[in-house]
């Protein structure tokens, strides 16, 4: 029985994407509620008939009060059919009734509802660029996915576990006060305008104070998650205090937030009390007066306590439900500035996937500046021929990076055009782009998985032997083997830490080869590739990367230029243009900018008499 109600709604359905989602709240969740749309009707209808069984049970204690004015045998014999049927209903049917209310909503509803947000939601933020990840943190954004789909869910638990039932029950309990006498439908009246008047009162204040919170405890995770991720650089930099600072001031400025918050819920509970107390007074002092009267029975004067003190207990449950409601509404509306941003860099309407068949990349008077005035790249213009191997040099700043992020596409150029095998990039699909072009990171960090997840990520498909094979020819293979993570999974199974941190840095340059070397782009860039490694590795590892280069087209950076002394052509940037082109040594004769950071290198760094 539960697996049938858990499997009405499919999370993972398929639904029609978008590149810009609703941004306004209701749209939104009415969008990620379409599934659900026939069993939100059916929960609806049976929390109206939920209610309605409530408020009649309390009537048809009010009737026995009444009918038990005769004897015990009188009544009997007149009512006893009746009573062992309204006993055998409240014994049978309204459980079944109570179950298929809650099991809609806690086995259909909840869990397949935040399911689907935050799945959606995953998806969603997955297609960003990089540059939008780059301007937030990873830790907030990852706090708004996390948070918004339970904040969702509970907007739809108290929808119609409380505002629903609550409604129908309220209708429920007029009628039956009208029933009995009309008149005691005005002190109801009268109560109800007030109440109303303090929930607006109170949702028009928790709406914005629960956003204010919402946001300052994803400003708190942001900065933590921070601290967390570049533990390295607080402890070499003995920076424990300014963190602590650092996160202090969030943290008071969420304590100050949900301060302000939890005074409209002490203000609400001071006057739902008073409220409540005017309920009470109102409706059984007058069914009182009424019965002294004459003008109502004793079992009337029961109905009418038995419903006021039972709206006492369900005013404060309402309330909170209420503020509850629009509190998470707030947590919806912040986490909704992440996932409901539209994508800021999309494939064009009729992309295509990209017909790789020489690797010929041109570059047509190519800028870019981030947006600002200067920086990036200004008017390059560039033929890399089919196969042809490319170095890339400049000082820190001289565009080299920001070249190569044009040409994954992570950024859309402001100015110009790159053409591969003559297809502008921009009207080919990005995963077909990015899928040709195997790229070695000077920042090699890795997921937080086993090694072969790692490797593997370069081609899921590759066969074990194959993943062997590029892991021994990236100098990976011996050390791989000997490597155990505090779970006990051993070599190729092995957790390698966030990021890679369990390994070292000439670990994880050689790790990244391997991926890349199992990819097997036909483009291949090389940004700082053997910067991790020593010079025994590095020595060890340059034949494997004139291997990797073989029938490629390769753009390599590097500070060390022994790398790419003997790259085909080598071009110098300098402030966002090509300032210097030709090999290493027509470029050491025109004593130019490459000569004199190629005379500054020494030691370490190159072999001179090797390179020439």
């Amino acid at each position: 029985m539960f697996r049938f109600f858990e499997n009405l709604i499919d999370p993972y359905c398929s639904y029609a994407e978008t590149d810009t989602p609703p941004t306004r709240l209701w749209p939104f969740l009415r969008e990620y509620s379409k599934p659900f749309k026939t069993v939100f009707v059916l929960t609806a209808l049976m929390s109206v008939v939920v209610a309605a069984i409530e408020v009649g049970l309390i009537y048809y204690m009010g009737r026995v009060v009444d009918i038990m004015s005769g004897t015990p045998a009188e009544v009997w014999e007149t009512y006893g059919t009746e009573l062992i049927l309204v006993g055998l209903f409240i014994l049978v049917l309204r459980p079944v009734l109570q179950l298929l209310d809650v099991m809609l909503l806690n086995n259909a509803i909840l869990p397949n509802f935040g399911t689907l947000i935050r799945w959606r939601a995953h998806k969603h933020v997955l297609r960003q660029s990089v540059g939008w990840f780059e301007n937030d943190f990873a830790g907030r954004i990852a706090n708004r996915i996390m948070q918004t789909p339970p904040a969702a869910g509970e907007v739809i638990f108290q929808v119609f576990d409380a505002i629903t039932f609550s409604l129908a029950y309220l209708v429920g309990a007029a009628v039956l006060l009208m029933v009995a006498d009309v008149r005691l439908m005005l002190p109801l009246a009268i109560w109800f305008a007030l109440y109303a008047l303090l929930v607006v009162w109170t949702v028009r204040r928790v709406g914005p104070a629960s956003q204010a919170s919402s946001d300052a405890r994803s400003t708190v995770t942001g900065r933590v998650v921070d601290a967390y991720s570049n533990i390295h650089s607080v402890k070499m930099f003995a920076h424990h205090d300014h963190e602590l600072t650092y996160a202090r001031d969030a943290i008071e400025d969420t304590r100050k937030t949900f301060q302000a918050e939890m005074r409209i819920f002490t203000i609400m509970d001071a006057a739902l009390v008073t409220l409540n107390g005017m309920l009470i007074v109102g409706v059984v002092g007058w069914a009182v007066m009424l019965w002294m009267q004459g003008s109502a029975s004793v079992g009337v004067v029961a109905a009418a306590t038995a419903l006021t003190l039972r709206l006492n207990a369900m005013t404060g449950w309402i309330m909170w439900a209420l503020t509850s409601f629009f509190r998470q509404l707030g947590v919806v509306a912040e986490g909704m500035e992440t996932i409901a941003q539209p994508i800021d860099l999309v494939d064009a309407a009729n992309a295509q996937p990209l017909r790789l068949t020489r690797g010929e990349i041109e570059l047509r008077n190519l800028s870019h500046h981030y947006g600002r005035e200067g920086g990036g790249l200004d008017g390059i213009n560039l033929l890399i021929r089919p196969g042809e191997k490319i170095g890339l040099i400049g000082r820190s700043g001289a565009g080299k990076s920001t070249l190569v992020k044009l040409l994954l596409r992570f950024y859309d150029a402001e100015k110009g055009q790159i053409l591969i095998d003559g297809q502008d990039i921009r009207t080919v699909t990005q995963d077909s782009l990015r899928l040709n072009i195997g790229m070695v990171q000077q920042d090699s960090a890795l997921m937080h998985r086993s090694v072969r997840d790692n490797l593997l990520y370069g081609r899921p498909d590759a066969t074990e032997e194959d993943m062997i094979a590029a892991a021994k020819q990236a100098q990976a293979h011996d050390f791989i083997l000997d490597l155990q993570d505090p779970q006990g999974r051993r070599g190729y199974d092995a957790h390698v830490g966030e990021r890679g941190v369990k390994l070292s840095g000439g670990q994880r340059q050689r790790v990244t080869l391997a991926r890349v070397i199992l990819k097997d782009a036909p483009i291949l860039i090389l940004d700082e590739a053997t910067s991790a490694l020593d010079s025994e590795v590095e020595a060890a590892i340059q034949e494997t990367l004139y291997g990797m280069m073989q029938g490629k087209t390769v753009i390599a950076i590097a500070h060390r230029l022994s790398t790419i002394a003997q790259m085909d052509r080598i071009l110098v940037m300098d402030q966002g243009r090509i300032v210097e082109e030709g090999s290493h040594d027509a470029l050491l004769q025109a004593q130019g900018l490459y000569a004199q950071l190629w005379a500054r290198q020494s030691g370490g760094f190159l072999n001179i008499e090797a390179a020439e």
